[in-house]
């Protein structure tokens, strides 16, 4: 049977039998339609004809033409069902897209603050008040020492062994690690605790070991925390700051100022060196991008 005969008995089986909404049937058109035009370049007209090789070629063909890996991904995905329904009705012996895979969704690459950002972000953050020492002090914390959101408010004042310079941190799984923390995460933080935790913690509040309060002298949740951090980011122009970011901007500085790979999937926490890896990956995106905006003749 001819490839176009075969696409119409399959897009009237997606309208009549599967119910499918004209919407979803002019898709499948339009994505068979570029299929068999490329089939054609290559002189293939029937379906029995189609090779594996052929649904290989015109993945490839796909990202050639600049085709993002999600619609790639869709156009395999029609190819499949329509390989199935033909074999199934007996216009071709065989499947040809039965094992050809989809394409590998990039892996998404964390987003990153600039060392640039994070000082404009921490430099803002200033006043004497409780409520902006503590501020300061979390946002340290989170940067300088690569805590996740939970450790940073599971924080409790006897994990603080600043003469030894580490934090005591529980992690996930509850498996503690040790975090260095100095400079101006250390300072931000022995000036909260020693001027401004005493004034959050109310008398008639139930008392807490946490390191961070909220107003009323309980601790901090997580979803304050986010709150937080999100201000201070929209103060300085990046909407929607997370506190995952500054965990993701201290890994990929530590790793640009020539930290072991090792040493900073000890501090993060990290059970397999594989997670810590990504980071070599946003260095190395960073690199390329410094090289294209700098070199005279990278984008010509």
């Amino acid at each position: 049977m001819d490839i176009g005969s075969a696409i119409d008995e399959y897009l009237g089986f997606l309208r009549i039998e599967k119910g499918s909404s004209p919407r979803t049937v002019e898709a499948y058109a339009s994505d068979l339609a570029d299929y068999v035009s490329f089939l054609a370049d290559a002189g293939v007209t029937a379906v029995e004809r189609i090779e594996r090789d052929a649904i290989v070629a015109y993945e490839a063909d796909l990202l050639e033409r600049g085709y993002a890996v999600s619609s790639i991904d869709r156009h395999i995905s029609v190819l499949k069902g329509f390989h199935k329904f033909c074999m199934r009705e007996g216009f071709a012996q065989d499947n040809p897209a039965a094992t050809v895979r989809l394409p590998a969704k990039p892996e998404r690459l964390p987003d990153v603050l600039s060392i640039e950002q994070v000082n404009m972000l921490l430099d803002r953050m200033t006043g004497d008040d409780p409520i902006s020492l503590r501020n300061r002090a979390l946002l340290e914390v989170l940067y300088g020492c690569g805590l996740r959101v939970s450790e940073c408010s599971g924080l409790d004042v006897g994990d603080c062994a600043f003469s030894e310079g580490y934090l005591r941190v529980v992690g996930k799984g509850d498996k503690e690690r040790i975090a260095p923390i100095a400079g101006t995460a250390l300072e931000a933080l022995v000036d909260y605790l020693n001027h401004g935790r005493g004034q959050l913690a109310k008398p008639n509040a139930k008392p807490t070991s946490a390191v961070f309060l909220n107003a009323r002298g309980g601790r901090l949740t997580r979803q304050s925390i986010h709150k937080i951090v999100a201000k201070a980011g929209a103060a300085i122009g990046v909407e929607n700051l997370h506190p995952h970011t500054l965990r993701h901007s201290f890994a990929t500085h530590l790793l640009a100022g020539g930290a072991d790979l090792r040493v900073i999937q000890e501090i993060l926490g990290h059970s397999d060196i594989s997670t810590t890896q990504i980071y070599t990956h946003v260095n190395r995106t960073h690199i390329q991008e410094e090289y294209r905006s700098a070199h005279p003749r990278a984008n010509l």
